[in-house]
């Protein structure tokens, strides 16, 4: 995950075009003519973009867009940690 492409993500599109977004790169992740570097592109960016929704949630509850973006990063690290 790189949190400058997901506050990009995040600042650009809405909710819903970003699950639009994540419904379209989980379809074409199951073309079978896919290697697996491409697929692990793809999950990269449905990852980031999973991330943008998370901080797009945040904000909606109030955390300012900074805040919520370094409580994101905060939790994805601390997840990888345990």
């Amino acid at each position: 995950m790189k949190l400058p492409l997901i506050r990009k993500i995040q600042q650009n599109a809405s909710v819903k075009e970003i699950e639009a977004t994540i419904k379209v790169l989980e379809a074409a992740s199951e073309s079978p003519s896919l290697k697996g570097d491409e697929i692990d592109v793809i999950g990269e960016l449905i990852s980031n973009c999973c991330g943008a929704l998370e901080v797009h949630q945040m904000i909606a509850e109030g955390m300012a867009e900074k805040d919520a973006a370094n409580a994101f990063m905060k939790k994805v690290l601390g997840s990888i940690d345990k």
